[in-house]
Parts: structure tokens; C-alpha cells; sequence
């Protein structure tokens, strides 16, 4: 999808013109917070009790983001990079805290009380994550197994400390943006087919397990046709995919609670458990088909009203756009989101150091995965995952940290467009 790029051989960005760059700059502050209060209006339609609401806190939460992001754009980067180590290993600290300390909402452990305020240290990990990878692949292209080792071990901690909260949400979303920020790194396109092959070993080896005596040889040969050493790299691929498929079923077991494995089956089938495990599917595509063309109007929607879908103010926020604005509210909340993800791809093209662009396109991929996971599970394409809707669901964590994100991309830009003149 992402178009990778060598900027020691890419220089001539610096010489193009940029017309659009002011409108570039503002869209990127305006879209999210055109999408917050929208979402703003829904969870006060969600939340039938004014004085239980969350929508002002959402808005108001909104607002100081905006105005974060705008002061953080003026801060250079390269300023910071000797923060980012430190921050990382915060953030690790904080999410082994959650195993002591941590508040548990819904079966999972996710949050620390600080007195005066509550967080979720996973959303803070997602963006300290991109800024540390990005840190440690800067100038450095992926050629050989041992160019890996490093990035891998910046994921693996923070990853295994997520997966066991248990949030398979943010243990998927820092896999998706490690695959994409290594592509964007000119690793080969085979080794990013083979490590997204572990996920596939491991559902073949839950539902075909027979199966496995093809797949894994095919893996062992794409691994034998991208490397230099060929058969030691082969062979290393071929054990580890084994070595997946027996933890398999010990992650099944102990890494997921009941509620999360009936919700990554009950997906393919809502019906089965219409009022358990699939009541929220089934509940998510009522309300946005009702919708309708045009939407019942806001603050109209029977079902959300009435709070027919649980937590929809979070994870199911878009079904509540789909009944009270339509099809037509839909779309354009989805354009929206493609006009902010494809301004995010041109800025990590035109950026002016490779560490600039890994970072921005670590936000892209962050951004673009939940927006596509959400869509997916709220119209029954896909699990439940606990995926929220970047900008529009409720979490005053997730949301600051995506304007955090966003003012890093506008730091880049402003430096960018500066030296372009």
C-alpha cells in the first residue's frame, strides 16, 4: 500500500513546490477536531443522561488536544530524540505498574490511577513505540536477520506486557505498525509476508492443523528465495513458525479471556450467542441499517437512545453515526479520514530525514489499521477487538495521544516546508 522510499536517493523533493502546504497544514488540525465534535453530538445522543454524559469531557478533551498538537508542531524533533529512549522505558514501567496497581474495567486490567487522574499506558506505548523504532531504523536499511534483532526486541517487551492485560487491540495495532515501519525501511517484501505468516500458522494450527505440513515448507521456501544464506535463514523461519504453533494453544488458553475468544468466533456467526458474545455484532448492523440513506437525525436514533448496543459511546461509536446520520454521514466521516490519511502518506514522502518519515509513517499505519479494524467489527466483517475509532470514540487517553501524534506530523511538515523555501 505505502510507497517506499530512499531518501539518500530522493532528494528532489527540497526543489518542489507546494501550493497546498497552509491548507495541508490547518486540515490537519481541523479534520480531527471536526471529527470530535461530531462524535460529540453522538455520545450526547448515546448518553441519554445529560449530567451521567461524557460528550462535554470528549469535546473539551478534543479542544485541549487541538491546542497541544499546535504547540508541540513547533517543537523540531530532533530536539527530542534524546528523550525517546527514556520515554520508552517509562512507558514500560508503567505497563508492568498495571499488573500491580492497574484498574480493572470489563475483566481487563488497562489503567493507572494517578489521584488526580486515570490513563491507559497502552496508547501512550503506541506512540512511544513508533518514536523509538523510528529512532533505531534511522539510516539503517534491513538486509540481513541481525538487522532485525533490535527492532524486534523495541516491540516484543511492550507487546507481551499489552497482549496479557489482555488487550488483543493494541497487541495487533503495535504488530501492523512494526510490519509497516520495517517495510518503509527496505526490508524485503518476503520477510514481511513470512512474519505476517505467524498469525496465519497459528489459525491453521486452531482449525486445520493437517494443514501445516504444506504451509510451513512454503514459508521455509519463501524464506530460502530472499536471503543471502539460504538455508540457515530457511531453517530458522521453519523452526520459529513451529515453535508458533505449539504456543499457539497455550496463548489461546491462558493469553485470552473467555469473553475475547468467543468474540473472535463469533463473528463468522453472531447468531449462534444472539444475546451473549454476538449481541453486540448483531445490535451494530440493526442501528446503521436503520439508518438508512439519511439518518434518523441527531440525537434521533431509537437505538442509541435507548442504549440498545453496550459501551457504544467507545467502540461502537460508529453505529451511532450510521442511525442518526445515514449513509451520507457515513461517507463523509469516511472521507475525512481518507483525506487525513492520504495527507499523512505525502508528508512522510516529503519529509526530510528518513528518522522524520519512519515516524510518520509509524502514525499513519496506527491511525489507518484502527480506523479499518473499527469500520470492520462494527458492521460484522470483523471480531470484537476493542479497537477504538481514532478521534471519535471515547477515551480522553487515546484521543490526546492521537493529537500528540498529529502535532509530531506537524512539526515535520512545518521543517519540511521550511527548507523547501
Amino acid at each position: 500500500m505505502f510507497k517506499r522510499i530512499s531518501l539518500l536517493n530522493n532528494r528532489g523533493f527540497l526543489q518542489k513546490q507546494d501550493n497546498s502546504s497552509s491548507f495541508l497544514f490547518s486540515s490537519l488540525l481541523i479534520i480531527p477536531l471536526f471529527l470530535v465534535i461530531i462524535s460529540g453530538f453522538l455520545i450526547k445522543s448515546i448518553q441519554a443522561d445529560l449530567m451521567a454524559s461524557d460528550y462535554l469531557k470528549h469535546i473539551s478533551t478534543g479542544f485541549l488536544g487541538y491546542f497541544l498538537a499546535f504547540f508541540i508542531s513547533y517543537i523540531p524533533l530532533e530536539r527530542v530524540k534524546k528523550y525517546l529512549i527514556p520515554i520508552y522505558f517509562c512507558t514500560l514501567i508503567f505497563l508492568f505498574l498495571i499488573y500491580f496497581v492497574g484498574i480493572s474495567v470489563s475483566g481487563s486490567q488497562r489503567w493507572l490511577d494517578l489521584g488526580i487522574f486515570s490513563f491507559q499506558p497502552s496508547e501512550v506505548t503506541k506512540l512511544s513505540t513508533v518514536l523509538t523504532l523510528a529512532l533505531v531504523l534511522d539510516k539503517k536499511t534491513i538486509s540481513s536477520v541481525r538487522d532485525l534483532v533490535l527492532p524486534l526486541l523495541v516491540v516484543i517487551f511492550p507487546w507481551l506486557l499489552i497482549f496479557f492485560q489482555p488487550d488483543l487491540g493494541t497487541s495487533l495495532v503495535l504488530l501492523v505498525l512494526t510490519g509497516v515501519m520495517l517495510y518503509w525501511s527496505q526490508m524485503p517484501i518476503e520477510w514481511i509476508l513470512i512474519l505476517v505468516f505467524f498469525l496465519f500458522t497459528s489459525i491453521l494450527y486452531l482449525t486445520i492443523p493437517t494443514s501445516l505440513i504444506f504451509w510451513i515448507p512454503f514459508v521455509g521456501y519463501l524464506a530460502y528465495r530472499s536471503s543471502k544464506k539460504k538455508l540457515i535463514f530457511s531453517t530458522i523461519v521453519i523452526l520459529l513458525h513451529l515453535l508458533v504453533a505449539k504456543l499457539t494453544p497455550i496463548l489461546w488458553q491462558y493469553g485470552l479471556k473467555d469473553y475475547q475468544k468467543d468474540r473472535l468466533v463469533l463473528f463468522l456467526d453472531p447468531n449462534r450467542d444472539p444475546l451473549g458474545g454476538g449481541y453486540h455484532l448483531i445490535q451494530s448492523k440493526i442501528a446503521i441499517g436503520s439508518g438508512g440513506f439519511f439518518g434518523t437525525g441527531l440525537l434521533r436514533g431509537k437505538l442509541t437512545n435507548l442504549q440498545f448496543i453496550p459501551e457504544q459511546h467507545t467502540d461502537f461509536i460508529f453505529s451511532a453515526l450510521g442511525e442518526e446520520l445515514g449513509f451520507l454521514g457515513c461517507i463523509l466521516v469516511l472521507f475525512l479520514f481518507f483525506i487525513l490519511i492520504k495527507k499523512l502518506i505525502n508528508i512522510a514522502k516529503n519529509a526530510r530525514s528518513e528518522f522524520e518519515s519512519l515516524i510518520v509513517i509509524g502514525i499513519t499505519a496506527t491511525f489507518l489499521f484502527q480506523i479499518i479494524i473499527n469500520l470492520f467489527m462494527t458492521i460484522g466483517l470483523g471480531p470484537v477487538t476493542g479497537i477504538p475509532l481514532p478521534f471519535m470514540s471515547y477515551g480522553r487517553t487515546s484521543l490526546l495521544i492521537n493529537f500528540i501524534s498529529i502535532g509530531f506530523v506537524l512539526s515535520i511538515l512545518k521543517r519540511s516546508r521550511s527548507l523547501r523555501g
